[in-house]
Formats: structure tokens, sequence, C-alpha cells
């Protein structure tokens, strides 16, 4: 079974610190929902009869395109494969661009989880970073998709934020953690180069918090969402039992999923190998394509072992189950704690390994805030192997 994801590349506005593939919503929008069901049924074709356990409608800002359209591609999804009457499917929004009646419509068709894009609780900080709507007007759509029917919720945080203190960052926490969402994202600012508050930061115009003062933000709010009620169960996401994001996991278990849209990214098995692809990032390249009766390939990787590997590896430590060793070892036939035996114990003297159960391979607390240096041990021990 697959994870399907749709890019909606359309927004009110593009954030300051954004770098995602998306734009102010232009006249190219009423051709975009015209070009995704003609790419799902060029799909369909494709992957005839591959099920579907998770749709996620991403951007960019969904809500950004009317209810109807967004409705429109839901349902040909479900026309064009067998999706599992349990699935889990996800939308975002932003707020002030859908409202009770939009979210209802959502609801009839068949959205069952919400991600809102909230990132602060005070104004100022929304403005400093660009956002279009004010928390007053969170508070508005928040409501408007509880009246509508939405149980699952997921409400975006970020730490890191231009004139942030600690104390702001856990006063938001507090504030969205008394709503009982029953999903928080609470992750840190990247800035981004070529970004208005990269160039703002460079300039002088705006200052960061330092990065010892962001790690002290991250790990307060870790442990504030801990003794909410929010399990932490990757890097930057937190649930309430039972809610953690399932479409997500599809990534960080490294299973195969199928991007629609532009710029949209899929893993999928091809005549027993694993592929890589990705769409055209330019709109006007993705629809011009589309129009032809063409799929928007921009590009096409065969990944051998040693890449799905070091990929299994790289995602499946974001998550603080850790990677089963069953399970890689069902995929690949080899044991991924010898596979990676220098890499391992080397991070093994630094107290990185959680050894509570040995069914899987996790990182500790400390591990997880060491993910990136442990991950280039991993690469570099198991790529000297492969080229032995």
């Amino acid at each position: 079974m697959i994870g399907v994801y749709v890019h909606i590349p359309y927004c009110l506005r593009k954030c300051r610190y954004c770098d995602f593939v998306s734009v102010p919503i232009d006249e190219t929008a009423g051709r975009y929902r015209s070009a995704v069901l003609r790419e799902i049924e060029l799909c369909a074709q494709k992957y005839p009869g591959e099920r579907v356990k998770s749709v996620f409608f991403g951007g960019g800002t969904p809500t950004a395109l009317p209810a109807d359209d967004l409705c429109a591609i839901l349902d040909a999804i479900k026309t064009a494969f067998p999706v599992e009457p349990d699935a889990e499917i996800s939308i975002e929004c932003n707020p002030k661009t859908i409202g009770y009646e939009g979210l209802s419509r959502l609801v009839s068709t068949g959205f069952n989880r919400l991600s809102i894009g909230l990132q602060a609780t005070q104004n100022d900080l929304l403005n400093r970073i660009g956002r279009v709507h004010t928390f007053e007007e969170f508070l508005s759509t928040y409501r408007a998709a509880k009246d509508a029917g939405f149980q699952n919720i997921n409400i975006d945080l970020m730490h890191g934020l231009p004139g942030q203190t600690q104390a702001d960052y856990l006063d938001a926490i507090r504030t969205v953690a008394a709503l009982e969402p029953a999903h928080i994202s609470a992750y840190s600012l990247i800035l981004e180069e070529g970004t208005p508050l990269y160039d703002d930061v460079l300039a002088g115009r705006e200052t960061l918090p330092e990065e010892d003062a962001v790690a002290d933000m991250e790990d307060a709010g870790m442990d504030l969402l801990e003794e909410l009620g929010y399990h932490r169960y990757e890097v930057s996401n937190f649930a309430k039992p039972g809610f953690e994001c399932r479409h997500n996991l599809i990534y960080w278990h490294n299973e195969p999923y199928l991007g629609l849209g532009a710029a949209a990214h899929s893993s999928m098995i091809e005549d027993g190998l694993w592929v890589r692809f990705s769409n055209e990032s330019s709109i006007p390249a993705y629809l011009k394509k589309l129009e032809k009766g063409k799929l928007p390939r921009a590009e096409r990787i065969i990944t051998n072992t040693f890449e799905q590997m070091f990929e299994s590896v790289m995602l499946g430590l974001r998550l603080t189950e850790g990677i089963g060793r069953k399970a890689f070892f069902d995929r690949f036939g080899s044991d991924v704690i010898e596979t990676y035996r220098e890499a391992y114990d080397k991070n093994d003297k630094y107290g990185f390994w959680d050894h509570a159960d040995p069914a899987y391979l996790r990182l500790t607390r400390s591990g997880m805030d060491h993910l990136d240096s442990v991950l280039r041990d991993f690469r570099e021990r198991r790529l000297i192997d492969f080229l032995r």
C-alpha cells in the first residue's frame, strides 16, 4: 500500500522564511485543478490497483484553492485508486484561507485530518515572519474546523523566530495545548538562503536568537509538551496517543508514496526496483506537460541497495521508536547494527543509543540532538564498506 501526496503550490502571500515551491495565487490556479486530475488519470494507468492508505494535501496553502477544487481532486483519487476505508486524509490550511462552509465541504468529501499553520500566538512575531493572519483569526479557523467535524487537528508552532523569547514559546505551547488539538508539530525556524528573512538577517535588519537560546527553547518546549500529554514520536512531532500522523510515518518508515502536483516527489516500486522521481517544479512547465497528456516528470533515479539502506536509517532514526531491526532485516537481508557496526560502535561510546529494547535501534534524547553527526558517521562508514 502507498501514500499519496498532493502538492498545492499557491498561497495568499509567501511567508518571509519560506523556500518551498509556492507562489502567491495567480492566473494559473484556474488550470491547476484540471492538470492534477489529468495526472491522477495517467498515474492510475501506470499503477493500476495500487492501494492507498493515506492522502495528504500540502503546499503552499492548499486552502488557497476553492474547497470544490480540493474535493474534486480527492474524489478523483478515490475513483482512480482503491483507498482504504480507514485511510487518513489530511489537508494543510492557514488561518484566513477557509471558513466553516469550506471546512464542512472538506469533511463531507472525506477529509478527516486538518493541519493548521499557526507558528506563534503573539501577533508581533507573526508579523515579523510575514504570516497573513493574526492569532485571533487562527482561533476563528480552529473553532470553525471543530464545528465542521474535524476531530484530528494538528497545529504547527515554531521556535527560534526573530524577537522570540523562551517565555514566548512556552506561552504559545500552553495556549495551543489548552485547545486540546490531537497533534502539535513544534519545529525550529531554518534560515534559508534567498528568502526575505535571510536577506534581512544578513543585512542586520533582523536578529535571530542565539543558537544556545534556541536549543534551550527546544528542550524546554519538549519537556512542557510531554508534561501536557503530547508524546514525542519524531524529532519535531508530538501527539496524543493514537494520533500520530500516519502519512508522515510512511516517509519515516521509507515506504512507497506517490506525489502529485508541481514539484511533488515520489518513491515507488517499478518492475521490482525502487525508483525516486520528481515532477516539474515550474508551474507553467507542469501544466504544459499535462495539457499535452504527458506525465510531468522532471527527474527519475533508480536507487541501489546501499542508498535504500541509508535512507531507511536516515528516516527511521528520526522516530523515537527507532528502526525495527526485524523490519530492516526482512527488507535487506542484514541486521542494521551489523551492517553499520563501526558507526554504531562509535556513537555507542557517546551514549547515543537507547538499549531498553534490543528489537529496535533507537537514539536517546541526546542522540537525537546530534542526529546530523550520527548520520554522517553512518553514511561514511557504510560507503567505505560498500566500496570495498
